[in-house]
């Protein structure tokens, strides 16, 4: 094991890679060296020449940090530890700033891999992984120019990957718009395509998100119109139909593995919409039959659930009525035929 010294002498060291490469001053911190350090899977006690092209999740580099560099001083007496609730703090005030600056690259081994995938993971750029090897040497500052200079056409690169790997939706009103690469992309694509062609005809998609980028479509207005505020830190569903004719605001949620329509989430959109004057109506999407049998149990009564492999049938949760909205409100004995 590396001693004290050498641990906080390997984080300056690459704090000072950090700033030589460009990285913002808030990146040039102990946190985003480690990270650093952990997907060059790189000890304290090794020289720059033996850094290697590691692979890691969030938390794998996180505990990574936790055993190779334990002695590590941020101007403390403690050593710094960093706790499995500050992942997102890694995640998107260190990995995020490598990425966008060349040295990591994310997925390598599967390029439409889900934004929100478990699996999601990132590793040294190859350009990175060999100007780093000459830190400390007399070839460092020729390196890191070489690394600059190549920087350019590997974002090129990069750039023209995630275009090749989204996923396209053909809208109702026959324009097309895309989501980021991945399973739930296909699905929601499936729900405008599929689900609303059969059971919502002529209905018009006023609310479309996506995990890399929040709104795609968000017709402001039209929800407006409809009685709908919509708060940007509100938890939207990922798809809003309306369904004119009927006057319905359709309400679908795209399954994977997390976020059915739960009686919790039902109660979340209808807070949400509290003011809305079409009637709510609540659905479920399930890529397969399996998926759908793993969550069923949790599936709000008075809802829907549609599966993509028989998109002409829906599953419906008890209630007077068949895909249709509910009126809390209304006495025992009204007639709801």
């Amino acid at each position: 094991m590396s001693t004290e010294d050498e641990q906080n002498g390997r984080v300056r060291q690459a704090q000072s890679v950090l700033k030589q490469l460009g990285l913002p001053k808030k990146q040039q911190n102990v946190r985003t060296a480690l990270v650093l350090l952990s997907m060059l899977d790189l000890d304290a006690d090794e020289p720059w020449a033996a850094a290697r092209q590691q692979t890691l999740g969030i938390t794998e580099s996180m505990n990574w940090m936790a055993r190779h560099y334990p002695d590590v001083k941020k101007g403390r007496t403690d050593p710094v530890r960093y706790a499995p609730n500050s992942r997102e703090s890694v995640r998107k005030h260190s990995v995020h700033q490598l990425v966008a600056a060349g040295i990591l690259e994310a997925n390598s081994d599967a390029p439409d891999r889900a934004v929100n995938s478990g699996d999601y993971s990132y590793r040294p750029t190859g350009i990175a992984l060999v100007a780093l090897r000459a830190f400390a040497t007399a070839e460092w500052p020729e390196a890191r120019t070489t690394f600059m200079r190549e920087l350019g056409s590997l974002r090129e690169r990069w750039a023209a990957e995630r275009e090749r790997h989204r996923v396209p939706v053909r809208l109702p009103d026959e324009t097309e718009v895309t989501l980021s690469a991945g399973k739930h992309s296909a699905l929601i694509a499936a729900i405008v395509e599929d689900f609303a062609a059969y059971f919502t005809p002529g209905a018009r998609v006023v609310y479309l998100g996506d995990t890399g980028a929040k709104w795609v479509v968000n017709e402001k207005a039209y929800l407006a119109d409809l009685g709908i505020d919509v708060d940007r830190h509100g938890k939207m569903p990922d798809v809003l139909l309306h369904d004119v004719e009927r006057d319905w605001l359709v309400c679908v949620e795209a399954y994977q593995s997390v976020g059915p329509m739960d009686p919790k989430r039902v109660e979340e959109l209808r807070k949400l919409f509290a003011g809305c004057r079409p009637g709510l109506v609540f659905v479920t999407a399930f890529p397969d039959k399996a998926t759908f049998r793993t969550c069923a149990v949790n599936i709000a009564w008075e809802t829907d659930g549609w599966i993509r492999d028989a998109p002409t049938h829906l599953v419906h949760f008890d209630g007077e009525r068949f895909l249709g909205p509910y009126d809390e409100n209304l006495p025992e004995d009204e007639d709801l035929g």
